[in-house]
């Protein structure tokens, strides 16, 4: 116990230092409220450890409690042991240390999926569906897949030994692997679409040099002779901001402004200008954006919006204007810090939830419409800021049937995939590929003895309706209609796999295809029945129609490029 006093004594004797440091160099007018709190938090954190009467685990509860302070800000201000740094690199740049493949918990079991082209794990033969059920001599076997994650992840260069079941068979295997530095493509599929004119970019994430990977792909499908291009952003949580400068840079002139930002300390009070020579400031450009295009995403399509340089096709963004900064801590850890707004263009900021201000339970409002105001792009037309962007063109997101949700849930899709892929080992290519009806009929019967029980929004509803009725004392009266209805809705959903099938098939084929094909080939394969992707494609070939929708004009209350006062 004297050990652990003195060790503790050091500690708060450290914290106490770091504070007087911090406070020292803040001067902020808060000193008082700051260096009060961490004495309370010091003299907290000392009792617990030496007198609670288990194990109190130091590192975990100090993390716990890090993250907690952290957590009543804003979700994107976090820190980073040691431990996690791996997963923070990840974040940034793309690349990590392992054997290139995802996990999955399946059944109970820790199932291979989507493993990379190109890596450890494909080139040793491993694909969807085998099943890890040891690690380094490690049975693995009732563990969870994010526990197995971080056995397979390491340094690379060094070596790992995986025992595995490989799909359709029943005797286990060992291969010897080497991890490698996987580096995940921001861009992981591009080409010219079926109409021969058109090049489509997609884009997955902000991180290091993403900016390149766009660049190589646009200089390419220029050279395929490309008159117009659709670059897609739908699912693109944002990353790094510079990164989405260089982006914007391609389709507009040298020195233009792409983003401000405006923080609390001067130092982020920043310009960001396109600092190079375009690759092309004429060629028609669509945007494509969903409600999880976030912050990187909001910069470049807000910033191609507001400039009038693209059309903007999808869903309104997620809204997330904020910018955040990585601070190095001592023992290799970090935090990372919200520190400024940005600000596109127009003047106006796309965030949606003001963090400052919470209900009495903590919950985050958005901003309210009284506070929604208007701005002018370059041509005149009004954008609206507080609430992400808002395509110039909506279109009406088809939602995942309940039978689906269900099918794809208990992994009934996947495991169908793994099967078909045993039984077929060659597949057209992804442009022409469709399953048979026979081949659906197929599906429908692997599914005899599968549990894929699910419950509609009216069988919710319907059970609402009994809760309350009979509370009320009125259910005895409507109990005959009341389970008539049930049944008859029962009846009906033995109908779905039918009623949906479409649907159905897209979602399975996709998953098909990705097994010959990978991440590419899944995307390729979903361009097909791309409804966002048809209505760019549809525009871009009536250049009338898109300048109609890019000069059209109303009144707004702030101008183009309202001045900062920083």
């Amino acid at each position: 116990m004297i050990i652990v006093k003195k060790i503790i004594k050091k500690w708060v004797a450290a914290i106490s230092l770091t504070a007087a440091i911090i406070i020292g160099v803040s001067y902020t007018p808060d000193y008082f409220e700051i260096s009060k709190n961490l004495d309370i938090f010091n003299a907290v954190y000392r009792e617990v450890n030496m007198a609670y009467v288990d194990d109190t685990k130091p590192g975990q509860l100090m993390k716990t409690g890090i993250e907690a302070m952290l957590a009543s800000l804003d979700p994107y201000t976090n820190y980073y042991s040691e431990n996690d740094i791996e997963d923070f690199r990840m974040l940034t740049t793309g690349q990590y240390g392992g054997i290139g493949s995802q996990v999955n918990d399946i059944d109970g079991k820790i199932i291979i999926e989507n493993p990379k082209e190109g890596f450890a794990a494909f080139k040793a033969g491993i694909r969807s569906g085998d099943q890890i059920i040891g690690v380094n001599g490690i049975n693995v076997e009732g563990k969870r897949s994010d526990e197995i994650s971080s056995l397979l992840k390491g340094n690379a260069g060094t070596p790992i030994k995986l025992k595995l079941l490989k799909a359709g068979q029943t005797t286990p295997v060992e291969l010897n692997l080497v991890r490698e530095e996987i580096k995940e493509k921001a861009v992981p599929y591009y080409g010219m679409l079926p109409n021969g004119e058109t090049g489509y970019i997609k884009l997955i994430s902000f991180t290091e040099n993403c900016s390149g990977e766009v660049k190589d792909a646009l200089l390419e499908l220029k050279g395929k002779g490309c008159k117009s291009i659709v670059l897609d952003l739908r699912e693109n949580l944002g990353g790094l901001l510079h990164e989405a400068v260089n982006i914007v840079n391609f389709f507009v002139t040298k020195g233009q402004e792409v983003v401000f930002t405006k923080g609390k300390i001067s130092e982020w009070d920043k310009s960001y200008l396109a600092v190079n020579n375009p690759i092309d400031t004429v060629v028609p450009l669509v945007v494509l954006v969903n409600e999880n295009s976030a912050s990187a995403s909001e910069i470049v399509s807000g910033a191609l919006q507001d400039l009038d340089r693209a059309l903007i096709i999808g869903k309104r963004t997620y809204g997330k204007g904020l910018v955040q900064q990585t601070k190095p801590l001592v023992y290799n850890a970090q935090v990372k810090i919200t520190v400024a707004k940005y600000y596109i263009p127009s003047g106006r900021c796309v965030q949606a939830l003001d963090y400052s201000n919470k209900d009495e339970e903590g919950r985050v409002e958005k901003v309210p419409d009284s506070l929604i105001t208007a701005f002018k792009t370059k041509g005149g037309r009004v954008v609206y800021d507080g609430a992400g962007i808002t395509p110039d063109v909506k279109t009406i997101d088809e939602k995942f049937s309940h039978i689906l949700i269900s099918l794809i849930s208990k992994n009934h899709i996947f495991n169908y995939a793994t099967k078909y892929y045993l039984a077929h080992p060659q597949l057209a290519p992804p442009a022409s590929f469709n399953l048979s009806d026979a081949e659906y009929a197929d599906f429908i019967a692997y599914l005899t003895d599968k549990n894929y029980n699910y419950k509609t929004r009216s069988e919710l509803e319907l059970e609402d309706l009994k809760k309350n009725t009979e509370e009320e004392k009125y259910f005895a009266d409507i109990k005959p209609e009341y389970e008539a209805l049930l049944n008859k809705m029962v009846s009906n959903k033995k109908d779905d796999l039918i009623k949906h099938k479409k649907q159905i098939k897209e979602y399975l084929e996709e998953e098909i295809t990705s097994r010959y094909y990978f991440q590419k080939g899944r995307i390729e394969f979903s361009l097909k029945n791309d409804d966002d992707l048809k209505e760019g494609l549809r525009l871009l070939s009536d250049q009338n129609k898109v300048k109609i929708i890019l000069t059209s004009s109303e009144k707004a209350t702030k101008p183009f490029n309202t001045k900062k006062k920083f």
